[in-house]
C-alpha cells in the first residue's frame, strides 16, 4: 500500500461560500472583465458589476417566487453565460443547484428532478422543452417551469421587482460551508445516475487548491473559452475558479461554432475532454493528407513528439531541434493559430489522454495538463502542474488531499474534496465511502516516489480471459482512437478465448476517405462491410497491438454500422462508452467475432 499527500493547502474559513468571492470582488474591483458573450463576429465583455447585476437580479426572482433556503432548482440547458448566472443567483438565494445535461432524455430528465426533488427548473431551448413537457405531468413537485430561449431569465428577473437587494444579500451571508450548493448526477455507464452532494466547502475548498496548483495559468486578465457542459462537475469548478481569480470566462455558442470562436476569442488557456485532442490531431492529419502534404505532417508529427520524450528526457538533440525549427513555421505555427494563437497550456480531464497525443501538443507549443477526479471529489484530485509536469500521469494529488493505493492497487482519496454521500442512497454511499472519510474510486492506479498518480485502469472494466488473463482495454482503446477513421473503440473478451474489439467509424472523416477510394457510398452501415476499409482499420488494429502483451493484442474486430452517440445513450456525456449498453446492443457481432473460436486461444 502507498500513499501520497500534498502539502501546503490553503486555508478556506467555515463561513466561505461560493457566493462571498464574487461579492468582495464587486466591491473591490466592479470595472475587471469577468465573463465574455458573443455578440455577432465578436466578443463582448461584461465587468464584474455588470455580471453581478444579472446574478441579483436573477437570485431576487428566486426569493420572489417563494423559494426557500435548501430547496433544489434543476438547470437543463447548453453551456451558456445564463447557466453561470442562474448557478449564482441559486446560490445566493440559499438553493441548490441540479445540473441536467443539455442531451438528457425525458426519461433521464424526469429521474434527476424527480429524485432531487427540484420545485424549479430552468429549461435552455425548446427542443429541451419538448423534452421535458413528455414528463412534466409527472413531476408535481415543481411549480416554475422557464425556458431560456423564450426569455425565461427576465420573466425570473420580473417575479423579483418587490424583493430588495439588502433582502438577497441577507440570505447569501446565511449560507455556510456545510450548506449544500449542489447535487451532481453522476452519469454513469450502468443504472440511473446517482446523486452526489457537494457542500459549499467542498466546491470553495477544491477551488482554492486548483487555483494554488494552476497558479500560473490562472491570473487576472487571461482568458478561456468554455465550450465543455457545465452540468459536468470539472466545467463548474472551472467556472468557479475563473470568477474568483480574475481569469475572463468567455462562452462558447457550441462544438459547430468551436473553430470560428477560438479565432475570435483568442483564449489563453483551454479545458477539454482528451476526444477534443483527439480530433484536433487526427482532422489536422487528415486535411495534410488530402492536400498531398500528409508526408511532412506525419514527419512533423514525429518530430514534436520526439522533442517532448527528449525534453522529459533531459536533453534535446541538435537535429530534433533544427527539424522542430522547420516545422515550427511549415505546421505546429498553423495548429496554433487554429487554437487562437493564444494558447500556451491546456487542461485535460473526464477521461484518460494517450502519451501519443500529450507528446503531440506538447512538442508543437501546447502543453495539455493531465488531470484526474470524479463527480464525488468535486473534480480534480491530481493534475499536472506547469512547474510539475510529467506525461504519462495524472500529477500529483491538490494540496491536502491523500491519494492512496490498495493493497489491490484501487486508488483511494480523501480531503476535503470529497462529497457528503449519494442523495437518498445510503448502501451505495456506504459501499464506496467509509466513516473516516476515505473513497473508493474504483480506479486503479500507481503512485511513484515524487507523488505522481498513474491511472492503470478501471476495476469494474477490467477483462478477464477465459486463459485467467487480466486486460485492461484502455490502452488498446486509446491507441486505437488514434486514427483519424476510428470515433470509438470497445475492447471485448470477458470469460472468452482472445481479446476482440469492436469499432465504430467517424462520421466526420469516413466521406472523405471514401471519396479518396472512390466508393459509391458515405454510409457508415454499407462501410462496415467493406473489405477495403476492414484492410485499412487491421492496420491501425496492429500498430495498436505493438503496444501491448501478445495475450492482450486484439485478434479479431467487427466495424459498428453506425457512431457511437450520447443520444442513444452509448456514451455518457462525457464520451465515455457504457460497455454494458454496447455490449448489449451489439450482442450478434461480439458472438460473431467468437464464433468457431476454439478454446486453446488465449
Amino acid at each position: 500500500m502507498r500513499e501520497y499527500t500534498s502539502p501546503g493547502p490553503a486555508s478556506v474559513g467555515p463561513g466561505e461560500n461560493l457566493t462571498t468571492a464574487l461579492w468582495e470582488t464587486r466591491r473591490s474591483s466592479p470595472a475587471r472583465a469577468a465573463v465574455a458573450v458573443r455578440d455577432g463576429d465578436r466578443f463582448e465583455e461584461w465587468s464584474v458589476e455588470r455580471f453581478c447585476d444579472e446574478v441579483s437580479a436573477a437570485g431576487r426572482g428566486l426569493i420572489g417566487l417563494g423559494i426557500e433556503p435548501g430547496q433544489r432548482i434543476a438547470v437543463y440547458a447548453a453551456t451558456r453565460v445564463e447557466w453561470t448566472i442562474l448557478d449564482y443567483s441559486i446560490w445566493a438565494a440559499g438553493a441548490v443547484t441540479v445540473p441536467i445535461y443539455d442531451t438528457s432524455s425525458a426519461e433521464q430528465v424526469e429521474w434527476i428532478v424527480s429524485d432531487s426533488g427540484a420545485v424549479a427548473i430552468f429549461i435552455g431551448s425548446a427542443e429541451q422543452h419538448r423534452e421535458y413537457e413528455q414528463v412534466a405531468d409527472r413531476l408535481d413537485d415543481v411549480a416554475h417551469a422557464f425556458v431560456l430561449d423564450d426569455g425565461g431569465l427576465e420573466e425570473l428577473k420580473r417575479a423579483g421587482r418587490d424583493v430588495s437587494d439588502d433582502q438577497l444579500q441577507e440570505r447569501a451571508a446565511a449560507v455556510t460551508g456545510e450548506d449544500l450548493a449542489t447535487i451532481v448526477y453522476t452519469s454513469g455507464t450502468t443504472g440511473n445516475p446517482k446523486g452526489c452532494l457537494l457542500t459549499h466547502h467542498n466546491f470553495v475548498w477544491t477551488v482554492e487548491q486548483t487555483r494554488q496548483s494552476l497558479e500560473r495559468i490562472l491570473q487576472p486578465g487571461r482568458t478561456t473559452l468554455l465550450f465543455l457542459p457545465l452540468a459536468h462537475i470539472f466545467s463548474r469548478v472551472i467556472q468557479v475558479v475563473c470568477l474568483r481569480t480574475g481569469v475572463v470566462l468567455g462562452f462558447s455558442t457550441g462544438l459547430e461554432h468551436l473553430k470560428e470562436e477560438l479565432a475570435l476569442f483568442s483564449p489563453s488557456f483551454l479545458l477539454a475532454v482528451p476526444r477534443v485532442f483527439e480530433k484536433v490531431l487526427n482532422g489536422a492529419q487528415q486535411k495534410a493528407h488530402d492536400e498531398g502534404k500528409g508526408a511532412i505532417f506525419d514527419r512533423a508529427a514525429e518530430v514534436a513528439a520526439d522533442l517532448s520524450q527528449q525534453r522529459a528526457a533531459g536533453s534535446v538533440g541538435l537535429w530534433t531541434r533544427i527539424q522542430h525549427a522547420v516545422f515550427d513555421k511549415l505546421v505546429y505555427g498553423k495548429l496554433r493559430d487554429a487554437m487562437g494563437g493564444e494558447v500556451e497550456y491546456a487542461v485535460s480531464g473526464g477521461a484518460a489522454l494517450g502519451t501519443r497525443i500529450a507528446h503531440f501538443f506538447d512538442g508543437i507549443g501546447v502543453t495539455v495538463l493531465e488531470g484526474y477526479g470524479l463527480t464525488e471529489t468535486t473534480a480534480p484530485v491530481a493534475v499536472n502542474r506547469p512547474d510539475a509536469h510529467r506525461i504519462g500521469t495524472v500529477g500529483q494529488p491538490l494540496p491536502g488531499v491523500t491519494v492512496r493505493i490498495a493493497d489491490d492497487g484501487e486508488i483511494v482519496v480523501r480531503g476535503d474534496n470529497v462529497f457528503q454521500g449519494y442523495h437518498q442512497n445510503r448502501d451505495a454511499t456506504e459501499e464506496v465511502l467509509d466513516e473516516d472519510g476515505w473513497f473508493r474510486t474504483e480506479d486503479l492506479g500507481e503512485l511513484d516516489d515524487d507523488g505522481f498518480l498513474t491511472i492503470t485502469g478501471r476495476a469494474k472494466e477490467l477483462i478477464v480471459t477465459a486463459s485467467g488473463k487480466n486486460v485492461a482495454p484502455a490502452v488498446i482503446e486509446d491507441r486505437l482512437r488514434a486514427h483519424p477513421l476510428v470515433s470509438q473503440s470497445m475492447v471485448v473478451g470477458d470469460g472468452k478465448p482472445f481479446i476482440g474489439a469492436l469499432i465504430a467509424l467517424d462520421p466526420d472523416e469516413v466521406p472523405r476517405w471514401a471519396e479518396e477510394h472512390h466508393k459509391d457510398t458515405s454510409d457508415l452501415a454499407d462501410l462496415a462491410e467493406d473489405e477495403e476499409l476492414a484492410a485499412e482499420l487491421q492496420r491501425a488494429v496492429d500498430e495498436a497491438n505493438e503496444a501491448v502483451s501478445r495475450a492482450e493484442r486484439v485478434r479479431e474486430f467487427r466495424i459498428l454500422p453506425e457512431d457511437l452517440t450520447v443520444e442513444e445513450g452509448e456514451l455518457t456525456p462525457t464520451l465515455k462508452v457504457k460497455r454494458g449498453v454496447v455490449e448489449e446492443r451489439y450482442a450478434d457481432l461480439i458472438d460473431d467475432i467468437y464464433a468457431g473460436a476454439g478454446s486453446d486461444r488465449g
